[in-house]
């Protein structure tokens, strides 16, 4: 894709990422038991914590809609993090698909200002429903508010494959890509001041335990 500074930022490495982890062992193909699923989504609010990057205990609050839509904006303005649910959203913790979580970088406290440099590997931690989720980094992508062919990687069942049928759980974290886009002197953003560029850690669901 191209910023509006002409600026080429490619999502095909990333992509390269995500399809590995797809193909990766049955060892990372991690599903609790149905019940338990169903206990995490009946959940109202859920508690995320990333380890190496300090975020610990950030409130993550359930809505019916799609990533950075009016009402997950207003949760997001008030210093939560916000998955989307429904036909427009993701899946529930723990359950097979993609569950996506947005949050501000620059302002409302800024709970996800170090989300870009979180490296694969790393170790993301969710609470809901009496449960620990435990979803490991497996990959970066790079999208774009001005281009729906980008934005369909990060909200796809398969995060980077739009079309494919998920088998496991994952989890796709977002944030905005203001201070990159603005040093590349790009200053566009859409009408909820989202700029053009979003950041996503993409990863695989690798354990659940009892919280």
């Amino acid at each position: 894709m191209t910023s509006s500074s002409g600026t080429s930022i490619s999502t095909t490495a990333a992509t390269a990422h995500v399809a590995a982890a797809v193909r990766a062992p049955r060892a990372s193909a991690v599903a609790p038991p149905p019940a338990r699923a169903a206990r995490a989504q009946a959940q109202p609010a859920a508690s995320l914590s990333i380890p190496s990057i300090g975020v610990r205990g950030l409130t993550v609050v359930p809505y019916v809609g799609s990533p950075d839509d009016v009402p997950g904006t207003r949760i997001a303005d008030s210093g939560a993090a916000a998955t989307p649910r429904g036909p427009r959203g993701g899946a529930a913790f723990g359950s097979v698909g993609n569950a996506i979580i947005t949050a501000h970088r620059t302002s409302a406290g800024g709970p996800l200002r170090d989300l870009p440099s979180l490296r694969t590997g790393a170790h993301i931690l969710i609470s809901s429903g009496g449960m620990v989720f435990d979803y490991v980094v497996v990959s970066t992508l790079v999208v774009s508010f001005r281009s729906a062919a980008s934005l369909a990687l990060q909200s796809a069942a398969v995060p980077g494959h739009p079309g494919q049928r998920a088998t496991r759980a994952m989890v796709t974290l977002s944030t905005c890509a203001t201070p990159e886009d603005h040093a590349r002197g790009n200053f566009w953003a859409d009408a909820l001041g989202n700029p053009e560029h979003r950041i996503d850690k993409v990863g695989v669901l690798v354990a659940v335990r009892d919280a």
